[in-house]
């Protein structure tokens, strides 16, 4: 159930069950991916402002660390994909089905944000931490968004399928959340991406839509 609630986060998707193979044995179906390594990836005005200590607050100490230096939003990241024997592919269901996933998700989100542990005394209380984190959070939803709709030719759309596994991680047996490291960091995310077919983006007729989406999005997002 955990990995499923991170697949929809991270892509939306509905997944089948598939089984790695390495990607020399299939090098006719890797030919179809761009594995675009990171100075082809397209800046996106991140710059290179820096969080670690940002206004002397302790626990940003090493903020830079995970993305590194301009990557705050994690879109300059290499990108492997993975080849499946049996490919993944997206499904249909009912989008309420989604909603209440991602709910779920966003919910735990801001559980860790505000979390402290009375056995370690390790605290993420400091508003502006929790207010930079969020934002680095929200931003790397932003990129995915970007990528759905086709606003960055040099990235594929997919999910990081050894992050995703490490989602049961998050939560000890007794329900409480762990704070023990998970043993990655944000620039390892995207090399072992997972490319889901079956959408029904469609090269010509699909752009021309995006603005009306993106206009309706602003509106419903600013309605009073």
């Amino acid at each position: 159930m955990f990995t499923t609630l991170t697949v929809l986060l991270v892509s939306l998707l509905s997944l089948t069950s598939v089984f790695a193979k390495p990607l020399s044995f299939r090098r006719d179906q890797a030919l179809a991916f761009r594995n675009a390594p990171a100075p082809t990836l397209q800046a996106r005005g991140n710059g290179n402002v820096s969080f670690s200590n940002f206004n002397n607050i302790a626990s940003l100490q090493g903020f830079d660390d995970f993305n590194g230096l301009g990557n705050f939003r994690g879109d300059r990241n290499s990108q492997t994909v993975v080849v499946k024997e049996t490919q993944v592919q997206c499904q249909d269901i009912q989008i309420e089905f989604v909603q209440q996933r991602l709910a779920i998700l966003q919910e735990v989100a801001k559980r860790h944000n505000n979390h402290r542990t009375s056995q370690t005394f390790r605290v993420i209380c400091n508003v502006e931490t929790q207010t930079i984190v969020l934002a680095q959070h929200n931003g790397a939803l932003e990129v995915f968004r970007d990528d759905i709709q086709r606003k960055t030719v040099a990235r594929q759309i997919g999910f990081d399928e050894q992050i995703v596994s490490k989602f049961s991680q998050i939560f000890q047996q007794d329900g409480s959340l762990s704070v023990v490291d998970a043993g990655f960091s944000g620039k390892d995310v995207g090399k072992n991406l997972i490319v889901p077919f079956g959408n029904d983006w469609d090269n010509d007729k699909s752009p021309q839509r995006q603005p009306a989406i993106d206009a309706a999005i602003i509106a419903a997002s600013t309605q009073q």
